[in-house]
C-alpha cells in the first residue's frame, strides 16, 4: 500500500503534478486489481537474480574494537574488550561479537582497507568514489543508480535500487544519482517511523535546507480509483497529456519515472508487501530483533529493532529490487566509545546472522553479495572523553554470499590497528568485486556523462583475488 510523493510542480492547467500523481488504494478492503505485473516479476527479475545488500555503519566502526583486536598493544589503545576465539583458526574478534565468531566461516573479513576521504557523507560506500570526483558535471553516480540506468526500466514492479538508510546519510544524501540527474535517483521510503533516529543538533538546520525532496514517501491515498489503475496504459497517456514540458533540471523527467513506476508498483502489490512488516510472522520479526538492552542508548544511536531493516532488505530483494542500503547508528564514536559499542556490537552481530541464515534457508544466500562497512576506522589511541575519533587511514570491512570465498582473513595493520601493514584494500577493489559477483566488469561497462561521454563504472580497482 503507497502513493509515491515528490516535490510540487505547478502546471499549465494549474494542477500540481503530486496531487494529480498521488496513487494509492479504495478502503480497508485494498483494490480488486488484475496483477498485470506479478508475472513479469516472477519470470523476469525474481530472486533468482544478483543482488547486493549495503550495510552502512554510520560514523565509522572502530576496527580495534571489531575484528582487529590489538590485546598487547597499550592500555590507551586496546580499550575494554577482549578478543575471542572464532571458527577461522587463528583470528579473534570482539567478545561483543559471539554470533559472528561462531559462523565466522560463513564471512570473510578485510582488516586493511584504505583510502578514505575522510568524510561522513559515505558516498565512498555507495560508489568508491570521492564526492569531488567529477563534482562539475554532478559527481559520480552511486553503485545502485548506475545500477538503475543500466538495468532498471520504468516499467519493474520493484525500483532496481532503494535506499533505506537513515540518519546522517539521510541529511547529506550519500546516494545520489550525480552525473545521470535525478531521473535514477534512487527509492527513499521514509522508514523514520518504523526506526527513529534523532539527528544530531547541527544536522538538524542542514536536512531544512534540503526541503521535502530527499524521500520518497510510501503511504496510501484514494486520489485514482481501481479502474484507472487497473489500465497502466491509460495511466501513462495521462501522465502525456499533463506533461507540458521537460525542465532543464530534470526532475520532470524523474517524475515521471518514478510515478511510471508506481504505476507497476501499485498493480504488483510485491513492492508494498516487502515494506509492510505487518504482513511478517511473530516468529520472523523475533528473528529479527535483538533483545532489549540495559546499557544506556546514545540519543543518535539504533534501538533493538533496527536489524528490522535488515528484514525489510531481504524482502525488498525478494520482491526484485537488485540494490538495497540500510544504515545502523551510531558509530560516530566521540565520547563513550566502549558504552556505545556495547549497545551496538550485539544489535549488528544479530543482524547479520539473522540475514545470512534466513538467506540461505531461502536459498538466496549465493545470489546475494552483503557488505557491512563504513566511510573510515576510528583513531587507535583513546581521547579524553573515552572516545575513538576519526581515522581515514585504515578501515574494516565485512562481506558474504554472492558466491564468494568465505572464510577468508584479508589484510593486517600494525600493532596498533593504525595503519595497513599487509594487503592494502581500496574501496573501489570492494566495488569491483561487488560489480563481479552481479556479473558487471566495470572497467568495460560505462555510463554517459552529461557531455555525452561514456564513463566507466570504476576508473581504477580490481576484484580481490582471495574473494573471487
Amino acid at each position: 500500500m503507497l502513493s509515491i510523493l515528490g516535490p510540487a510542480f505547478r502546471h499549465c492547467d494549474g494542477m500540481t503534478r503530486r496531487h494529480f500523481l498521488t496513487a494509492g488504494a479504495l478502503g480497508a478492503g485494498g483494490l480488486t486489481l488484475v496483477d498485470l505485473l506479478r508475472g513479469e516479476a516472477q519470470s523476469g527479475i525474481g530472486a533468482s537474480e544478483r543482488a547486493i545488500i549495503n550495510i552502512h555503519l554510520d560514523g565509522g566502526p572502530p576496527q580495534m574494537d571489531t575484528i582487529d583486536l590489538k590485546p598487547h598493544a597499550p592500555a590507551e589503545v586496546r580499550g575494554e574488550f577482549r578478543p575471542i576465539a572464532t571458527r577461522i583458526p587463528g583470528f579473534q574478534i570482539c567478545e561483543l561479537m559471539p554470533r559472528m565468531a561462531a559462523m565466522a566461516d560463513r564471512f570473510s573479513y578485510i582488516r586493511s582497507l584504505v583510502g578514505a576521504a575522510g568524510q561522513h557523507d559515505a558516498f565512498q560506500c555507495q560508489s568508491g568514489f570521492r564526492k569531488s570526483n567529477m563534482a562539475a558535471l554532478g559527481g559520480r553516480p552511486a553503485m545502485g543508480c548506475s545500477l538503475t540506468r543500466l538495468r532498471g526500466s520504468s516499467s519493474d514492479p520493484a525500483p532496481t535500487f532503494v535506499d533505506l538508510m537513515q540518519g546522517r546519510p539521510l541529511v547529506r544524501n550519500s546516494a545520489r544519482p550525480g552525473f545521470l540527474g535525478p531521473s535514477f535517483k534512487p527509492f527513499r521510503p521514509d522508514i523514520s517511523k518504523m526506526f527513529p533516529r534523532p539527528l544530531e543538533t547541527g544536522m538538524v538546520k542542514e536536512l531544512a535546507a534540503l526541503g521535502s525532496n530527499h524521500t520518497t514517501s510510501l503511504s496510501l491515498s484514494g486520489a485514482l480509483d481501481a479502474r484507472r489503475l487497473s489500465n497502466r496504459a491509460s495511466l501513462l497517456s495521462g501522465l502525456d497529456r499533463i506533461k507540458c514540458e521537460l525542465d532543464s533540471s530534470g526532475n520532470m523527467e524523474a517524475l515521471d519515472r518514478f510515478h511510471q513506476q508506481a504505476a507497476s508498483i501499485l498493480t504488483s502489490g510485491r513492492f508494498a508487501d516487502a515494506l509492510d512488516l505487518t504482513k511478517v510472522t511473530a516468529s520472523e520479526l523475533k528473528r529479527y530483533t535483538a533483545p532489549a538492552s540495559s546499557v544506556e542508548r546514545f540519543v543518535t544511536a539504533d534501538d533493538h529493532r533496527s536489524m528490522r531493516k535488515l528484514l525489510l532488505a531481504r524482502r525488498l530483494v525478494e520482491a526484485g529490487v537488485r540494490c538495497v542500503s540500510v544504515s545502523f547508528s551510531d558509530f560516530d564514536t566521540h565520547s563513550g566509545n566502549f558504552t556505545r559499542m556495547k549497545h551496538m556490537l550485539p544489535i549488528l552481530d544479530q543482524g547479520l546472522e539473522s540475514l545470512v541464515t534466513d538467506l540461505e534457508e531461502r536459498g538466496m544466500l549465493d545470489q546475494v553479495t552483503i557488505v557491512a562497512w563504513g566511510e573510515f576506522g576510528r583513531t587507535p589511541k583513546i581521547n579524553k572523553n573515552a572516545g575513538r575519533d576519526h581515522w581515514p587511514q585504515v578501515a574494516p570491512a565485512i562481506l558474504t554470499g554472492g558466491g564468494i570465498k568465505l572464510g577468508q582473513v584479508i589484510g593486517s595493520t600494525d600493532r596498533t590497528a593504525a595503519t595497513a601493514s599487509s594487503r592494502p584494500i581500496d574501496y573501489k577493489d570492494v566495488f569491483a568485486t561487488l560489480y563481479h559477483t552481479i556479473g558487471i566488469d566495470p572497467h568495460q561497462t560505462t555510463v554517459t556523462d552529461p557531455t555525452g561521454r561514456p564513463q566507466y563504472l570504476l576508473d581504477r580497482g580490481e576484484p580481490i583475488s582471495e574473494l573471487v
